[in-house]
């Protein structure tokens, strides 16, 4: 096998490699040139996998940070003072039904007489 074929196998062993490419820190050439100098088992390769490591990690921080700071209160306060003006809107659109009155005539009226 030849040492283009083995770099391919390689990316396909290591897929976390191709996130680089695609938020185009690295090229292929680049990846490449560090496959070709340095081999397989380099500590070269280290920085590549343990720094996507970090980025979910530093992600994962972020997120928890955000949702620390929620104010669970004061959501439920806008919830339900959503509901409120809903259930106002709701009551002002509601049609009523028609009411049919019946006016009492007397038989002997007709046509109004």
């Amino acid at each position: 096998m030849d040492k283009k074929e083995q770099f391919k196998n390689f990316m396909s062993d290591h897929p976390e490699l191709v996130s680089y490419i695609q938020r185009k820190e690295m090229t292929w050439q680049d990846f490449y040139e560090i496959y070709d100098i340095y081999g397989e088992s380099s500590d070269a390769w280290t920085k590549y996998f343990n720094s996507d490591t970090r980025a979910k990690e530093d992600i994962l921080g972020e997120l928890t940070g955000l949702f620390k700071n929620i104010n669970i209160d004061s959501i439920q306060n806008h919830v339900n003072n959503a509901q409120k003006a809903i259930n106002i809107i709701q009551e002002l659109t509601k049609k009523t039904p028609d009411v049919i009155t019946k006016v009492e005539r007397p038989i002997t009226k007709f046509y109004g007489d």
